[in-house]
């Protein structure tokens, strides 16, 4: 008679503060602008002069989502203290 296993513990998921990465990820976006404005002519001369423009589109992309991410951890919260 092949031996009983015990039941395995139920993992629960994930549940960080995602408002940070979104404000880290903007704060990378505009470093990296910055750090290319100095050189936007050499850029521009050898074919790459979007790469500042992507920088601040990724800022203006990251807007929406940090607003979901707000509204997110704020649900987050309630979750939390109704749990106990």
């Amino acid at each position: 008679m092949p031996e009983e296993k015990p039941p395995l513990k139920q993992i629960k998921p994930l549940d960080p503060p995602m408002v940070p990465f979104v404000l880290i990820g903007m704060a990378i976006f505009g470093l990296v602008a910055l750090a290319l404005l100095p050189f936007r002519d050499q850029l521009a001369a050898n074919g790459y002069g979007d790469w500042i423009r992507i920088c601040v589109a990724g800022i203006f992309v990251a807007l929406p989502g940090l607003g979901m991410m707000i509204i997110h951890d704020r649900n987050r919260r309630r979750r939390r203290a109704a749990q106990r």
